[in-house]
């Protein structure tokens, strides 16, 4: 399956037009400059795309997260 190419001057002038397309078809477009891939532009997947707590629940503290990690003796070394 090929993915569909726009160049940037096009993608300027029909922005809105492209947006559309994507969100309708669900279907990722490459943009170009001068011929070369510079862009892609995919639909977003809302419940997979919400990055916001991902990590949530999925880490512990062990130990002190306050004092410093090396004494002012190690430190100074």
């Amino acid at each position: 399956m090929k993915i569909k190419t726009v160049s940037a001057g096009a993608f300027r002038t029909s922005c809105l037009a492209i947006l559309a397309e994507v969100t309708k078809k669900r279907k990722s477009i490459v943009i170009t400059k001068r011929g070369k891939p510079i862009a892609k532009l995919v639909p977003v997947n809302a419940e997979m795309d919400n990055i916001f707590g991902f990590f949530g629940g999925k880490g512990s503290i062990t130990g002190d997260v306050v004092s410093p990690a090396l004494s002012e003796e190690d430190w100074a070394g």
